[in-house]
Order: structure tokens, then sequence, then C-alpha cells
């Protein structure tokens, strides 16, 4: 078997993301991905969470079940072969700068290696660690076993004050808002910068061969783009995210060509005003969070990001996506599916009323 996909279906993909950052598509991005179950006869785990430290698993052994699991794909739509490598946890930044990973419970977390004051806290680039390494070993196997032909997604790095809450803990940080706001804004400073060049350096190894970037979100874009974030800013009021948070934002925004802001939770509406003041912000993802309302009871909050004028990303099944493009148009959306390939035909029904 093969992974059905080639250069006709990567050039459509690239004219309709294209399209879509800017605003041209006249249609939704809709992703639908279809799986077919196959017996799996190989004893290599697929790249999750849960066995991301398996590093005794050679990377070309990583990549060759990976893409066992690709051939066993359908891509329709605005879908595409892609890993996302959001499998080594939310925020993986914090391990590059020394906490340790932890998925003893199946997901990943890290926690700090030791209890530091803030004006203790100071870092620096390690490009000798494990983790950063170990995505750089299974990035290059990918490289040399697909040629271009599988998009492989950038890490979920974390967003800036939710990599100091891991390193300092969150209700640390929260009293240091107040206490030290200095001292704040110089680590986050520091971080910021590694962020920035870690990123270029791991696009730069996916890079010319990769055929654009992605993230977890699963968008294409063919130029430098991630989903940026503050989940941290769920606790903080729009005065201290003013302060603590849209500088940040904004530079990741303005140094990336494109991007997409991920909205975790009510806390977070407060701060949509400032947000959808980000001239550089493409998109914003809305995530009400566990135990909220599904998505589309929330219509006043599509309303204000569409009079933006920016994207929306919506999380939730077809019905939510339906209620939603209904009240607001399906230009500018982006949906991500996916689905057993025995359901195909109620999935393609839905993506016709689009695609027309």
């Amino acid at each position: 078997m093969s992974i059905k996909f080639g250069k006709d279906d990567w050039d459509r993909i690239k004219e309709t993301y294209d399209n879509w950052w800017n605003r041209t598509l006249e249609r939704p991005a809709i992703k639908l991905t279809l799986q077919h179950e196959v017996p799996c006869t190989s004893s290599i785990p697929l790249l999750s969470q849960a066995n991301c430290h398996r590093l005794d698993i050679c990377p070309e052994d990583v990549i060759d079940r990976i893409n066992a699991y690709l051939e066993q794909q359908e891509y329709l739509g605005d879908a595409f072969p892609m890993v996302n490598f959001d499998v080594f946890g939310p925020g993986i930044l914090a391990a590059f700068l020394g906490a340790a990973l932890d998925n003893s419970s199946g997901n990943v977390w890290f926690h700090p290696t030791e209890d530091r004051e803030l004006c203790e806290m100071h870092f620096e680039y390690r490009p000798d660690n494990i983790w950063f390494n170990r995505i750089k070993d299974i990035y290059g196997a990918g490289i040399r076993k697909w040629k271009g032909n599988v998009l492989m997604g950038m890490p979920d790095l974390g967003g800036i004050l939710d990599i100091i809450a891991i390193l300092r803990g969150s209700e640390n940080l929260l009293y240091d808002l107040y206490d030290e706001p200095e001292e704040v804004k110089r680590v986050s400073r520091e971080i910021q910068d590694l962020w920035l060049r870690y990123y270029k350096e791991l696009a730069d190894i996916l890079q010319p061969v990769n055929p654009g970037y992605t993230d977890w979100s699963g968008l294409f874009c063919s130029e430098p783009s991630y989903v940026v974030q503050c989940d941290f800013s769920y606790m903080i009021s729009p005065e201290m995210f003013r302060e603590f948070v849209i500088d940040d934002l904004e530079q990741l925004c303005t140094v990336l060509p494109h991007t997409l802001y991920h909205m975790d939770g009510k806390g977070e509406l407060p701060h949509l005003p400032q947000l959808t003041a980000i001239r550089h912000l493409d998109a914003i993802q809305w995530c009400p969070g566990d135990g909220a309302p599904r998505t589309m009871e929330w219509p006043e909050v599509y309303r204000q990001i569409r009079r933006s004028g920016k994207n929306i990303h919506v999380l939730g099944a077809r019905k939510d996506f339906d209620s939603i493009a209904k009240d607001i148009g399906a230009k500018g959306l982006y949906l991500n599916l996916s689905a057993p390939a025995s359901e195909k035909e109620e999935y393609v029904s839905f993506l016709n009323q689009y695609f027309q």
C-alpha cells in the first residue's frame, strides 16, 4: 500500500489554504479524514502521548509505524496526510528548558525539577536537550521516508505565560504578577526569544522538503504559522492581559506570517476585544471547555469574531458547524473532521453542502 496523496493534491491544498488565510476562499475549509480499519501486524506502537517517552524505539521505526497508519486513511475535502506532534504534550518548550516530562497517566504533563524564585529563573538555549533532539531525529526520519509527501507539524510549544506557570507554579505566578511584575516581564522576554529560536530551528529542519507548515490545529499554511495561546490568562483580568500578554502575542503575530489564537474557556472571553484588535492575528479558535455549553451555543462569541474580520476555527461536530455557518456565514470558517470509513456516505453528504 501507499499513501493516497500526490503532488497535484498538494498543489490544490496550497491554493485552497492560501486563499483561506487571505480571506479570498468563498467557502469554508473543511478537512475530512476517513480511517479504514486494517489489522496492524507491527509490534511498534503508534506514537502518542502515552508512549512518547519510548526512546528505545528508533526514529525510523516510529515513522514506519506512522506511515502504516496513514496508508489506511482517505483524504477528502481539504484534508491531507500529516503527523501531529502534539504527541509530546502541550507546552513541550517547558521540557526543552529543563522541566520533567511525565506521561505516567497516559497524557503528558510537565513538572519543574526544582523550586526557584522568579529572580533566580534564567533560561538559555539547550541544543542537547533530549526531547528537542528526539523530535529533530523523528523529523529527519520522516523527511527521508516521505520526501515531502507528508506534512509534519510543529510540536505544541505552549504559550509564554503557560511555560512560566509550569516552571514556577500557577499560584506562585499569580502572586508574581502583583509582587514582581518587572521580573515576570523579564522572564517572559527570555522565554519568548527562546520560543522563536526553537521554532526557527525546527522549521529549518523541515524546510524546504516539508510541503508547508502546520501545528496541532491541523491548519495547512504555505508560510510559517502557528496556533498561539495563553491558557493562563483564564485566571487574570483584562488589565493584566494587556500588561503581561498582549505585547508577546503581537510580536508572535508580527514575526510569523500567519497565526491563529486558541481561546480556551469562558475565563478568556473578557480578553476577546483585545484579541480581535491584534492587527496581524488571522483567526481565532474558540474552545468553551469541559462542562460548558457546546460551541453552537455561543453565537455572540462567533459574531464578535466575525465582526472583527478574522477567520474562525470551529471546534465541534457537524451540527455545531451547521448552526454557526447558518448564523454568520460559512466563508472564513475551518473545520477538522475525522471519521471511520464506514460512515463515509453521511460525511460526504455534509461536505457537499459547502463544496458546491
